[in-house]
C-alpha cells in the first residue's frame, strides 16, 4: 500500500516530463570477428576446433576426447552419442556423462561467449558433463554483445544460456578449481555453413 502512495504522490507532483534521450551505443567491431572469437574463447579457457571442409562431428569429437564412454547430445549427426537429452527420464540419468554435445547459436567474439538455446529436454547436459563441446557455425559469430542479444530468438522453452569456457572458481585460499559447478572443459567446434 505505501509503494502505491509513494507512485501516486510522485506522478501528482511531476510538472515536466522528459522523454528518455535517445542514446546510440556503438560496441566494439573487429576486423576479423573470427579471430577474435578464437582468442578471446582461448583466453577464457576454451579449447577451440576449427572443422575441417567434410570434417565430420563424429570424427572431431572422437579425436578430442578419444577416452569417452559415455557422450551425451541430440544432435543428429553425431551417430556416437550413447545417451540423448531428450529421451532419458530425467535429470539424474545424465550423471555420469563425459561428454555433452550441444549447438550453440551466436558467438561473441569481444569474450568468447557462445549463446545455447535449450532446444533440448534436459538442460542439465551442458552442466551436468565433465566435458562439453558447443558446434557454433563460423556464419554465426558477432562482435559484441550488443549484437548478439539483437540476434537472439527464445526457443519454445524460454531459456538459454551464455557459456564461456570451463567452470572455475577459487576459494579463500586462492586454490583454482576447474569444473566446480559445471564442465571442467569447454570445447567450441567452429564449421563453415
Amino acid at each position: 500500500m505505501y509503494k502505491e502512495e509513494l507512485l501516486e504522490k510522485l506522478r501528482v507532483n511531476t510538472r515536466i516530463q522528459y522523454d528518455m534521450p535517445m542514446t546510440e551505443l556503438e560496441g566494439i567491431a573487429y576486423d576479423d570477428t573470427v579471430e577474435q572469437f578464437i582468442e578471446m574463447s582461448r583466453n577464457v579457457g576454451s579449447n577451440v576446433i576449427v572443422a575441417k571442409q567434410g570434417e565430420s562431428l563424429d570424427d572431431i569429437v572422437r579425436r578430442a576426447y578419444p577416452e569417452a564412454k559415455v557422450i551425451a547430445s541430440d544432435l543428429k549427426e553425431l551417430t556416437i552419442a550413447t545417451l540423448n537429452p531428450d529421451t532419458v527420464a530425467d535429470a539424474q540419468s545424465l550423471n555420469g556423462t563425459d561428454v555433452g554435445v550441444v549447438a550453440g547459436e551466436i558467438g561473441v567474439a569481444e569474450n568468447g561467449c557462445v549463446w545455447v538455446p535449450q532446444q533440448m529436454k534436459e538442460k542439465a547436459v551442458c552442466f551436468i558433463s565433465e566435458y562439453l563441446v558447443i558446434v557454433l557455425s563460423k556464419n554465426s559469430i558477432v562482435n559484441n554483445m550488443h549484437e548478439a542479444y539483437d540476434r537472439i530468438t527464445m526457443p519454445s522453452t524460454g531459456l538459454g544460456t551464455f557459456i564461456s569456457g570451463p567452470s572455475k572458481t577459487a576459494d579463500v585460499e586462492q586454490a583454482l578449481v576447474m569444473g566446480a559447478q559445471a564442465a571442467r572443459g569447454v570445447t567450441v567446434v567452429i564449421r563453415e555453413e
